[in-house]
């Protein structure tokens, strides 16, 4: 078994691993992981549930961390203070791809293939 984050493991490459929900405690070790797909969303938006189903039963490639951060929970203003650009973000869901904490690519809505071609620039 391989742990791969606070609340991620795999038992083997081809096993699917979780997405992983952050908080206020776990967003910022997440984000500095070699790559990470970041998802933002809210407790009430559909088509953030939508995309949430969908990464639930995407195989994420090795190397790769895929987690969610739901911008109306409690206790995250530090890290909207770190990420000023999430004042802008004003379609959900809203996905930011980050290499070594850096942040490379950033997109709108959903759609594995979309999120696919962008991994394969990094991988």
């Amino acid at each position: 078994m391989v742990q791969i984050g606070p609340r991620a493991t795999i038992t083997s490459l081809d096993s699917v691993i979780q997405l992983e929900h952050l908080g206020p405690k776990d967003w910022e070790e997440f984000l500095s992981a070699p790559i990470a797909m970041l998802m933002l969303g809210k407790n009430d938006c559909a088509a953030c549930k939508t995309w949430t189903a969908e990464l639930e039963e995407f195989t994420i490639p090795e190397g790769v961390r895929v987690g969610k951060i739901l911008l109306d929970t409690p206790g995250l203003g530090r890290f909207k203070i770190a990420h000023e650009w999430v004042s802008g973000v004003d379609v959900l869901p809203f996905n930011v791809l980050f290499v070594d904490g850096e942040m490379k690519k950033q997109w709108a809505g959903g759609g594995l293939e979309r999120m696919q071609n962008r991994l394969n620039r990094f991988l």
